[in-house]
């Protein structure tokens, strides 16, 4: 959920708290596990938002919601609301960046946060239009998070407490090819690493390059996406629309199990 003005999906729409609470908590009773909180918006048109301005979107979003017994995981790159994150005790911090500043590490050796170790081709800040091979994307990624989850353990923090998000859309790269080969090896990263894997493409630009669809009217490119996932055994599945992919897995399950 995006406590955004600018968001490539849904901009804007939630950036009032009580609006924000009141979705939060319909996304719950559709079947989210956990509610992912960003407030400020990662795509290659948003606008910078400073620690400070995420920190007073998200603090009534996430008092309320904990007061609900929700979990909740906060999506940032700032080291400093990662730690104001980490003192309101989340049970997820997700960062698109991979958690690269080594010294929050032994700040994160200290809590029991599990954390989202997410790849990027981009070297810092937002996602950008960068161009990047499909063919050697699964061993960038797998380089990736061999090089990252050795410098957490350097740090003490427990490998188990590390779930893997390899990135889509202009995380991977520019094209929709990276991301759809990617896709296709899902299984063979959550079999390299023996780590839960979480996968994000709700809605994002790689799929309305396919079918030419705008952001709000990707949901079936979204859940076909995100099916795909789930059967390569993904564990964590990022998503706008809850209820649809619920409903989905549902029956995909009583298929399989029917077989």
């Amino acid at each position: 959920m995006n406590l955004t003005e600018d968001s490539f999906s849904a901009g804007g729409r939630t950036l009032d708290p009580d609006r924000a609470i009141a979705h939060a908590l319909a996304l719950v009773r559709d079947g989210a596990d956990a509610v992912d909180l960003g407030a400020a918006a990662s795509n290659p048109q948003a606008k910078p938002v400073d620690a400070t301005e995420e920190i007073r979107r998200l603090a009534p979003v996430v008092a309320a919601l904990r007061a609900h017994g929700v979990c909740v995981s906060i999506d940032s790159f700032a080291s400093d609301v990662q730690r104001w994150a980490l003192d309101q005790g989340v049970e997820l911090v997700n960062d698109t960046r991979g958690f690269p500043d080594p010294a929050m590490h032994p700040r994160l050796a200290m809590v029991r946060s599990r954390l989202i170790v997410m790849h990027a081709v981009q070297q810092s800040g937002r996602a950008d239009r960068t161009a990047s091979d499909a063919g050697a994307i699964f061993d960038r990624v797998v380089a990736f998070f061999d090089a990252r989850l050795a410098a957490l353990a350097r740090a003490g923090v427990a490998r188990t407490r590390c779930i893997l998000d390899p990135g889509m859309g202009f995380f991977l790269g520019s094209g929709p090819e990276v991301s759809l080969g990617m896709l296709r090896r899902l299984g063979a990263l959550r079999a390299r690493f023996e780590l839960p894997v979480l996968v994000g493409v709700s809605r994002k630009g790689f799929l309305g390059a396919l079918t030419r669809r705008e952001p709000d009217d990707r949901g079936a490119a979204t859940l076909a996406a995100e099916l795909h996932a789930v059967r390569q055994g993904v564990d964590w599945v990022r998503t706008h629309d809850v209820r649809a992919l619920r409903d989905a897995i549902t029956i995909q399950q009583a298929l399989e199990e029917g077989g």
